[in-house]
């Protein structure tokens, strides 16, 4: 799930001084989800846009606007309400954004209307927590299910650094340390062997962007 924060009103309102009539596009899924982009948030700021002297022309809610499919088929059906629009202000992560911008057809003006902050996982109580940094070199079979790229700010690959104290983060120190974390897991299940393994310093190569995958 990627997280993003809704932008400071004033910050919008600069970014849109050019243009008067205003078409909203939110987000059915992450956005919703982190409360930037779903139906309360949208109608929010189209009562604000509205009240800085703002025309909104229409809104939608894709699914997922960030899969052009899904995106396409909101938008064909407000098609009269985007040709009235001089821009359009998307209220999702950059992907929901520029997904806009590879679909649009009448060349709209194309705002964020958010900050897009991290990918994450959600837990039972609906708070969301940074797990993934999407390095393309998984090692949590070694480390068990702990990512130490993303849980250490010091990314290290072969244990904790000199700094830890009573197992908590010599950069945060309410944060336990990750490989503190991992070796407590890894007792636990018996395979403290593997923490002998020497990991080789990551590819940096496989994380140069930008990323695609082609499907055949």
């Amino acid at each position: 799930m990627i997280i993003s924060q809704l932008k400071p009103l004033d910050e919008l309102l600069s970014s849109l001084k050019e243009y008067k009539k205003i078409f909203l596009v939110g987000c059915g899924e992450c956005a919703t989800a982190s409360k930037s982009g779903g139906e309360p948030e949208v109608l929010k700021m189209k009562q604000d846009l509205e009240a800085a002297g703002k025309i909104i022309t229409g809104h939608c809610i894709p699914s997922a606007p960030c899969v052009a499919a899904k995106l396409k088929a909101e938008l064909a059906k407000n098609i009269k309400s985007l040709s009235q629009a001089e821009a359009v202000l998307v209220l999702a992560c950059g992907l929901g954004v520029q997904s806009f911008k590879d679909n649009d057809r009448m060349n709209l003006a194309v705002f964020p209307a958010c900050d897009t902050l991290f990918g994450a996982v959600m837990d039972a109580q609906g708070n969301f927590f940074e797990k993934c940094s999407m390095c393309a070199e998984c090692i949590l079979d070694e480390t068990a299910g702990i990512c130490p790229i993303t849980l250490c700010p010091k990314s290290l690959l072969n244990g904790p650094c000199g700094g830890v104290n009573k197992g908590k983060c010599e950069v945060d120190s309410d944060k336990d340390c990750a490989w503190v974390l991992i070796y407590k897991e890894l007792e636990k299940n018996k395979k403290l062997e593997s923490l002998k393994k020497i990991r080789e310093p990551k590819d940096f190569k496989k994380t140069t962007r930008p990323h695609k995958l082609i499907m055949k």
